[in-house]
């Protein structure tokens, strides 16, 4: 049991989370791209994408994994967006960590959604049994290469008033 819940209580959970985080996270990246501060859905997004790096590492493990290094660094990214929007309040050079941080966040967590589709969806599944087949490479290069581009958009479009 995690949280009174049973490990399958828990899963959904913390895949739900993630999930609304995802959705939120396609808004927000709208929103920078658009130079508009979504106040409602930015805050849905950082608690959510927060509440799910904090869930997974209520997982039982034994050491270091992949899945515990992504949630490190995506706490680390999320401290960041978080300081630079509601602490820093996006000035100067706060503007541009705050849009790197919030996509690499939300990159990190569609990567897990990529990576978990190819686990669990047989169709994908069979196209890429293993993380090292070259379907599952190609389609997370092809993912960050989108997250990268979007990324270098979204820093020379959002300036919010």
């Amino acid at each position: 049991m995690i949280l009174g819940l049973s490990l399958v209580q828990f899963t959904y959970l913390h895949v739900f989370m993630s999930l609304i985080g995802i959705g939120a996270g396609i808004f927000i990246i709208f929103g920078l791209l658009t130079s508009r501060r979504l106040s409602i859905l930015t805050s849905l997004f950082l608690i959510t994408t927060v509440l799910t790096s904090l869930t997974g590492f209520l997982y039982p493990f034994n050491g270091m994994t992949p899945g515990i290094v992504l949630g490190i660094l995506s706490m680390i990214a999320l401290i960041l967006a978080i300081v630079g929007l509601y602490v820093r309040k996006l000035a100067g050079a706060w503007r541009g960590i705050y849009v790197v941080s919030v996509i690499v966040a939300f990159y990190f967590n569609f990567f897990v959604l990529v990576a978990q589709a190819f686990d669990k969806v047989p169709v994908l599944h069979a196209v890429a049994p293993s993380q090292k087949s070259p379907g599952f490479m190609i389609t997370q290069l092809a993912v960050l290469l989108i997250f990268i581009l979007l990324t270098v958009r979204a820093v020379k479009k959002f300036h919010p008033e």
